[in-house]
């Protein structure tokens, strides 16, 4: 028989044990699984971009117009990078609150519609937290349910912005229309958005006030519902609308305040037209009171001469 093996000689060896843990899952985005990326490609993603993430604040006043109101509700339907927001109350402390409104939503501008006299309607165009902002005089007001135009585009299309070349000439109006850029210009990519350039945002210079024009872009069409040749040069613009006006009065350093970085020397305040047009009715009152009164003072001190058939008849 052999002899039996020591215990210190014998050599036990452990079983591998497999390992159970599942892999690591990717991450879950909105539009799926996200898988993974190779090095090279996570460095190139690290490299910084720029990627326009504007969001518009829309909000008006209290007691505002129902033209006003409807011309905001027009805007409103032009960009769909904005938010609306309740009334605000435009007496006290106003440019506080909107800041206030503006950081709670997590935009970058702001549009703010403030009617006064329920006949004056005001536009506020602010870049916050930290300025520029522009106070607009809004006239020649249009909107699309009163006009009731031929044009028609897709909601949420994104527009083309053309401006005419008297933006490039004063310093004040190249501010303008770079604010103008980032606030109506939406996104690419939004997701409210639609991917499509059916409609064209006019910003003209006239009589030094700011003209607004919205354009569908219409392209001839054949029989088989596809773009003749040359189709695009004999494209039309037809008007959509709505139409206003906007007279710049100030350019202030903050948001809804601050330092004044430009005043219009031509503007005229409303209350001042109509008080000069009031002096204009009043004036002509008070030449028809002064003819009557001259008018008696002649007659007394010429007075006229007896008729002396005066009294023929009355026998």
């Amino acid at each position: 028989m052999g002899k039996k093996r020591k215990h210190s000689e014998t050599v036990v060896v452990a079983p591998v044990k497999k390992d159970d843990t599942a892999a690591e899952r990717p991450k879950r985005t909105l539009l799926g699984w996200k898988e993974k990326k190779n090095e090279a490609e996570a460095e190139t993603e690290s490299t910084p971009f720029f990627r326009n993430k504007e969001k518009v604040l829309v909000t008006c006043s209290r007691r505002i117009n129902y033209r006003y109101r409807h011309l905001m509700l027009n805007i409103v339907s032009l960009l769909p990078h904005c938010k609306k927001d309740n009334k605000v109350e435009s007496k006290q402390s106003k440019g506080a609150a909107l800041n206030e409104l503006v950081e709670l939503k997590n935009c970058s501008s702001c549009l703010f519609f403030e009617c006064r006299k329920q006949k004056d309607l005001y536009l506020w165009m602010s870049k916050c937290p930290n300025g520029p902002s522009v106070k607009f005089l809004v006239n020649a007001v249009h909107t699309m349910e009163e006009l009731k135009l031929t044009g028609n585009h897709l909601k949420g299309s994104r527009p083309l912005l053309t401006f005419s070349s008297n933006f490039e000439n004063k310093a004040h109006w190249k501010l303008l229309k770079e604010m103008i850029i980032q606030i109506f210009g939406i996104p690419k990519e939004h997701r409210k958005s639609k991917p499509y350039h059916d409609h064209v945002f006019v910003f003209s210079i006239v009589d030094d006030h700011i003209w607004f024009r919205n354009y569908q872009i219409s392209v001839p069409h054949n029989e088989s519902d596809k773009i003749a040749r040359r189709g695009l040069e004999n494209m039309t613009l037809v008007e959509v609308g709505p139409r206003f006006c906007l007279n710049p009065i100030k350019i202030f350093g903050g948001s809804i305040g601050g330092p004044t970085l430009y005043e219009n020397p031509f503007y005229i305040s409303p209350n001042q037209i109509r008080a000069m047009d009031k002096r204009k009715k009043a004036g002509k009152y008070a030449k028809k009171v002064k003819a009557k009164t001259r008018r008696k003072m002649h007659e007394q001190e010429n007075p006229l001469e007896a008729d002396e058939f005066s009294g023929m008849w009355k026998e």
